[in-house]
């Protein structure tokens, strides 16, 4: 049997890339994005891409470098602040969006990966989302027909993996990445640490690894945040010190 693990990043998406393609990237803001691939996405040259996630990076980070590539002809997302290129675009007509409730966006991609064609919803009936699609009504309450999704290709981002491809996921860093990875046709992951088969405990696993075509064990991971807001600490006074 073909060994899943690769070398790194590029070699894991050799042969993969086409121009046209569709391309599901796991994350939510910059938590648990697949950094190598996207760097190596980026380098492909690839073009004319069709990008399904829940955003598309943020100014200087993320799937923003594929984005200010020239890379990327549509999108299909729930947020797209905090880039402003992808602003431009749109305004200016350079770029297709398809704007979908975050929850709606989850459960296309679930559905696409769970081999479901369409499924209704209440989220969005009434507004722009809606326009041009069917609906039906349900015990007297109004639905939109949402269809499901998948991608020529899935790219996610896990904490821990092993050499057959099972995946875990490290906290919110598990977001869109489990569901992305049913709905690729292949499905390539990058991993904080790779380990031998047989070293993930069963019950911790959160994506089978027979979901997995490719594996390889990333580098150089940067915990980014698109938007830091603090407040200030509180003055602390000594005991009897007049506020």
């Amino acid at each position: 049997m073909k060994s899943k693990v690769y070398d790194n990043a590029s070699s894991a998406l050799a042969g993969l890339l086409f121009d046209g393609m569709s391309i599901m990237s796991g994350g939510f803001g910059l938590c648990g994005i697949p950094e190598n691939l996207i760097t190596a996405l980026r380098d492909s040259g690839v073009k004319g891409l069709t990008v399904i996630g829940n955003n598309v990076g943020a100014d200087d980070h993320g799937m923003w470098a594929v984005l200010a590539n020239g890379q990327i002809k549509k999108v299909v997302a729930s947020y797209v602040g905090e880039n402003k290129i992808l602003e431009q675009l749109y305004m200016s007509g350079g770029i297709e969006i398809e704007f979908n409730p975050q929850g709606t966006l989850a459960e296309r991609i679930r559905a696409g990966g769970a081999g479901i064609p369409a499924f209704y919803t209440r989220t969005g009936y009434g507004t722009m989302v809606g326009e041009g699609k069917e609906t039906r009504q349900f015990n007297g309450e109004n639905y939109l027909m949402e269809t499901g999704l998948v991608a020529d290709v899935s790219i996610v981002k896990a904490w821990k993996g092993d050499s057959k491809g099972n995946l875990i996921y490290r906290k919110t860093a598990r977001n869109f990445n489990p569901v992305m990875a049913t709905a690729g046709k292949q499905v390539v992951a990058e991993v904080e640490h790779l380990v031998a088969a047989g070293e993930l405990g069963s019950d911790q696993i959160h994506t089978p690894g027979i979901f997995v075509d490719r594996i390889f064990s990333g580098t150089g991971y940067v915990k980014h945040i698109e938007r830091r807001t603090t407040r200030p600490m509180p003055v602390t006074r000594s005991a009897g010190e007049k506020a």
